[in-house]
């Protein structure tokens, strides 16, 4: 499952950044990193970008950007 695709106030963890070139590198030195909690908060009126929130801060990303990074939601 990918970060785009889960709902809004799911808790999940970051399980890989599929994105090798210097963006996935930007993202990661974001906090977006394996083991790393995360949850969409919401949604632009038109669906993009998307706002999550990671180790207590929001972040707005784009969901192409949100596409390469695969999570797995926590019960």
């Amino acid at each position: 499952m990918t970060l785009d695709s889960i709902p809004h106030d799911v808790m999940a963890r970051i399980a890989s950044v599929k994105a090798t070139d210097a963006h996935g590198l930007r993202l990661m030195e974001m906090g977006l990193v394996p083991g790393a909690p995360v949850r969409v908060v919401k949604c632009a009126p038109l669906g993009d970008p998307i706002q999550v929130c990671i180790h207590n801060y929001h972040l707005a990303l784009r969901r192409t950007e949100a596409r390469s990074i695969q999570v797995t939601v926590e019960d």
